[in-house]
Parts: C-alpha cells; sequence; structure tokens
C-alpha cells in the first residue's frame, strides 16, 4: 500500500488490525446493513446458542409441562409470568415488553424450527439458519446467506458507507449484494502521550511519518463528525435510549449506530445476540439474556420514535431445547423452538403457530418440541407482506424449495 495515499477505508483498517482485538463484545456480534428503495424497515436479530422457547413463551395451558419441568424450571418457579392468551405465558425477564404486547407491537411464533435436524450443533445450526438453505448440503463454498438473496432481487441496490473493521458480515447478509458492516467498539484511538511517541519514533521515517501525521488528523476529524454530525432529533432520540438501557453499554452503542443508520438510508440490518446456551443455570442465565433482547426492542423503539411504525423487528435462534430439563438446573439441545416478532408494522397480541403438545408421544424423537412450521416461512411472511417481495422469489431464489404454506397475518 502506498503511504503517501493513506486515506480514511485505509486508515480504519490499519486501526481495525492494530487497536481492535476486541472490538465486538462477547455478547453483540457485528451489525451488518443495507439501504434499499422501500421506506420500510426490517431488524434481524440471530439469538445465538438455542433459545429455549418453551420457558421464553411458556405453554402453561399444556399439563404435560409441569410434569416435564417440575423443579427448578416448572411452569411457576420464576414469579411474575404474564399470561398472553389463555395458554402461554411470558417470561417474567421479558415484562418490559407487556406494554407492547397489549398495543399489538410484540408477536411470537411456537414450535418452529429451521430444517436442520438430530446432529444438534450449534456451528452447523446456525449456519443453516443464516443461509435459509433447505440442508447442510446447500452450505458448500462459496455460501450466502437468505437476507443477501433478498436484497440481490432489489435493482440497482446500492450499499450505505459504513465501518468495516476486521470482521466479516455475518452469513445472513453476506453474497452478491453489497452491504456494509460495522463492529461495536470498534476504532482507532491514540492517547496524546501515543500520538507524541509514534511521531517521535517516526520522525526519520518521512514517508511514514507523514501518513502517520494524516492519520492522526483524520483521528481528530472522525471524533468530531461523531459529535457535530448527528442531527439534533438523533441526539434527543439517543439521550432517551439511555434512560431506557439499564444493561450493557456496548448494547446501548450498537442500537445508537444501529438507529442513526435506520434514521437515514439503512433499511435492512441484522446483528446477533449470544448467551442462550442454557445447559446449566438457566433461570439466571436465560433472565439475562432475555433482559438484553427486551432492553434492544426498547431501545430500537425509543430510539426510532415514528419510524417504530415502519419497522418489524424478527428474533430467532438455530433450534430450540430439550422439553426435559436436565440434572444441571438447564435444558439440552432441542429442536422446536419459538421466534419473536416486534415492531409497529407487525400484527402483535398473537402467538402464531399449530401447538403439536408435549405428551410422551408427541415429542420429536421423545425428547424435543416437535417442529410444526419452518422459521424460513415466518420470515419469508415478512418479507412478503413488509417489503413487497413475491411468494415465488421467497420459495425459489432467497428460501429454495421453501413451501410457505398458508403462513400469513404477521405483519398489520
Amino acid at each position: 500500500m502506498d503511504l503517501k495515499a493513506l486515506n480514511r477505508r485505509h486508515f480504519l483498517r490499519m486501526g481495525g488490525a492494530v487497536g481492535c482485538c476486541a472490538a465486538a463484545s462477547p455478547l453483540v456480534a457485528p451489525v451488518a446493513m443495507a439501504s434499499a428503495p422501500w421506506d420500510q424497515r426490517l431488524v434481524v436479530i440471530v439469538l445465538r446458542g438455542g433459545m429455549d422457547g418453551l420457558d421464553v413463551l411458556r405453554p402453561h395451558g399444556d399439563p404435560e409441562l409441569a410434569r416435564l419441568r417440575q423443579r427448578w424450571l416448572a411452569p411457576d418457579a420464576l414469579e411474575g409470568m404474564r399470561d398472553l392468551d389463555g395458554f402461554f405465558g411470558l417470561h417474567p425477564a421479558l415484562d418490559g415488553l407487556w406494554p407492547l404486547w397489549q398495543a399489538g407491537e410484540l408477536g411470537f411464533a411456537h414450535a418452529v424450527s429451521t430444517p436442520y435436524r438430530d446432529k444438534r450443533s450449534h456451528f452447523d445450526g446456525q449456519d443453516l439458519l443464516e443461509a435459509g438453505m433447505p440442508d447442510l448440503a446447500g452450505l458448500s463454498a462459496p455460501r450466502d446467506g437468505w437476507l443477501n438473496r433478498m436484497l440481490q432481487q432489489v435493482p440497482g441496490l446500492q450499499a450505505e458507507t459504513a465501518f468495516s473493521i476486521g470482521q466479516e458480515n455475518m452469513l445472513m447478509l453476506r453474497g452478491a449484494a453489497d452491504v456494509s458492516n460495522w463492529a461495536p467498539d470498534a476504532g482507532f484511538r491514540l492517547s496524546p502521550q501515543g500520538q507524541r511517541l509514534l511521531q517521535a519514533v517516526y520522525e526519520e521515517d518521512a514517508a511514514f511519518h507523514e501518513a502517520l501525521e494524516e492519520a492522526i488528523a483524520l483521528m481528530s476529524e472522525i471524533e468530531a463528525d461523531e459529535v457535530s454530525e448527528v442531527p439534533d432529533d438523533d441526539m434527543t432520540a439517543m439521550s432517551e435510549m439511555m434512560a431506557v438501557s439499564k444493561g450493557d453499554r456496548r448494547v446501548l452503542d450498537m442500537v445508537e449506530f444501529l438507529v442513526g443508520r435506520l434514521r437515514r438510508e439503512t433499511r435492512i440490518a441484522a446483528f446477533s445476540i449470544a448467551g442462550w446456551d442454557t445447559h446449566r443455570n438457566q433461570n439466571m442465565l436465560l433472565s439475562r439474556a432475555l433482559g438484553q433482547l427486551s432492553e434492544t426492542i426498547l431501545a430500537l423503539k425509543v430510539g426510532l420514535g415514528p419510524l417504530w411504525s415502519k419497522t418489524a423487528v424478527v428474533a430467532m435462534t438455530e433450534f430450540g431445547r430439550t422439553a426435559r430439563e436436565n440434572g444441571t438446573r438447564g435444558t439440552d439441545h432441542g429442536t422446536g423452538g419459538a421466534m419473536l416478532f416486534a415492531g409497529g408494522a407487525i400484527r402483535g397480541g398473537k402467538v402464531h403457530g399449530h401447538w403439536p403438545g408435549l405428551g410422551a408421544d408427541e415429542l420429536y424423537a421423545g425428547r424435543d418440541l416437535m417442529p410444526t412450521a419452518d422459521v424460513r416461512a415466518y420470515a419469508a411472511a415478512v418479507m412478503r407482506e413488509h417489503l413487497g417481495f413475491s411468494r415465488p422469489v421467497l420459495e425459489e431464489a432467497v428460501f429454495p424449495r421453501l413451501d410457505m404454506g398458508d403462513i400469513r397475518g404477521v405483519i398489520a
């Protein structure tokens, strides 16, 4: 690389390589974004680790649940469960989302899964979820993701200018369509002492000294941009989001960045939240993960303001967990699970899907919630009803060999 030609993009990449070994938190992965010609917003959240849908959205109306979970995960083990419809109850850690349910801005689908079966590997399950393929055979390189294939159907799509700092796009947004990438907490910052040290070290190297001076100037410019280029209404939204969030500041940083882009050119965004693998101490770990998800959704609602009415949020996981609790106060990798919908654009206040039951002869392989619908079909229904894609495009190009069946009515 010609050091004299060092530009903003080169500098940011260099900063990522030199100073951003811990660019992304262990709970939040990079945010990938793309602009599109429609005005609706779609946010997809991957819940990495296998969320226990039977605990998040408790079928307390099924008497078999109490038989399968008699001790630590008994239906009444945690106080404060909200009854949703007489059959399903909301985990107490999602109580902050209760007003969204009442307002018709929160919904669920139960007994769903990808086509992945039996091996129950996080890596394979997440790959299949993000690729949107019918089986693992479709994941041979080069791989792309279903959100990217959707974007490939939009003529003249252009990516928003954003950051790419040492990390690749999520598989879900990887492919031929051009998208942008950003990682929370990523940046290259030098203290004044560090700047003086580098300037002294490279004082005799004319080429690098010149590049270093330009880099330092660019850092100052970027820092100024981060403050001066934020409109007053965005600053107000961010202040309100600060008041909503009580948890990890890194998550709030991610949501702030995301909201700032969604309020401008960005229409499609995807990111992931980890922490859903609850083999042990599920009550504590799941409550923590759900609290983070709840704060993220509430911060999006507050930050987007009027745009919330044009927004659909879809949260999905690679697989559910065993119907029975295990001996370590948790659950193991399973099959059927639940997915969540939020936003002013969705038709909330409803649990979608066909309930298969939890009887011994109703479980998948005698151990898991039986899937009765494909998560891809619900994602496709959102794209059809919210973004206007046709059923043939969704079933053939976006999700190869998918049959959407009669799934509809996810969007208001």
